[in-house]
């Protein structure tokens, strides 16, 4: 076998890997009881309205698909997830909104160059393991003068500790794979755009998360939803004190973020980095 199809396999199993870790627990239910309102957020910055052409790429459910919607744009939902995809559009159905969801490759997107006028991504291409790949498909895909629109979790935030709390159990990631929350760092964001996009503006914000009652309510609610944490559980399942190890550090970093005492945090901030630019005409 030629290392360009050697290439190609890996790169399809990692993709297969993917689609299946995002497939585990319920997603929708964490993008709708826990982060509903960052999807609104990326719409305004970004200036959503009607008419205007936008891919929501990494869309998930459509957190951000579907208000950009709502305010007019012909949207198409994109994700490598199937499942994802189809959580969204019954939602979108009982919401009676219209918009075209497609099974997409954030790496190799299904579409023309110059084709919408808004790209965006709400906490989803932070997730795609080669950065670069992605956001050149990002640009490509947007027409001159159109607008760039990302939120992703921060490093120092709460989900990007989350991550470094989880990593020495998780599998390793696959050679080239780069961490989800470089996406929420400016420097990286400015080498991965360069001189691509103008009038760059990036910030900061916090998503108030109130839901739970205790920091094990927090860690036994991700067991059991989020794909990550389910597959990093999953790792070590043959191993009863790496598992313990997790439950406590993972119950200890909701309580530090919290604020609070043994039995009840209060509400959580996690940061995350608000990104909007043009692509240069």
């Amino acid at each position: 076998m030629s290392d360009a199809n050697s290439a190609a396999e890996a790169d399809r199993a990692l993709k297969t890997k993917h689609r299946k870790m995002w497939a585990l627990g319920d997603y929708p239910a964490i993008a709708n009881e826990l982060i509903p309102e960052l999807g609104p957020v990326l719409v305004r910055a970004c200036g959503i309205g009607s008419g205007q052409r936008v891919l929501d790429v990494a869309a998930g459910t459509g957190n951000a698909a579907i208000p950009a919607a709502l305010a007019g744009a012909h949207v198409v939902a994109s994700d490598l997830t199937p499942e994802l995809l189809e959580a969204g559009r019954q939602a979108a159905e009982k919401q009676g909104i219209e918009l075209e969801w497609r099974e997409a490759d954030a790496e190799a997107l299904p579409f023309g160059d110059d084709e919408f006028d808004t790209v965006m991504s709400c906490v989803g291409v932070m997730f795609a393991p080669h950065h670069q790949a992605t956001a050149d498909e990002l640009l490509r895909v947007c027409r001159p003068g159109g607008t760039i629109g990302l939120i992703n979790w921060t490093p120092e935030g709460f989900i990007g500790r989350m991550f470094a709390t989880m990593k020495p159990y998780a599998p390793p990631p696959p050679p080239g794979a780069q961490p989800p929350p470089l996406w929420g760092q400016e420097q990286h964001l400015q080498a991965l755009f360069a001189d691509r996009v103008t009038d760059v503006e990036v910030v900061r914000q916090t998503v108030r998360v109130d839901r739970f009652e205790s920091p094990e309510a927090f860690r036994d609610y991700f067991k059991a939803n989020y794909g990550p944490t389910i597959a990093t559980y999953r790792n070590i399942a043959e191993d009863p004190d790496r598992v313990a190890a997790l439950d406590r550090e993972l119950a200890a970093l909701a309580r530090q973020a919290g604020d609070t005492d043994e039995t009840a945090p209060a509400a959580m901030d996690w940061e995350y980095l608000l990104f909007t630019a043009r692509t240069r005409g």
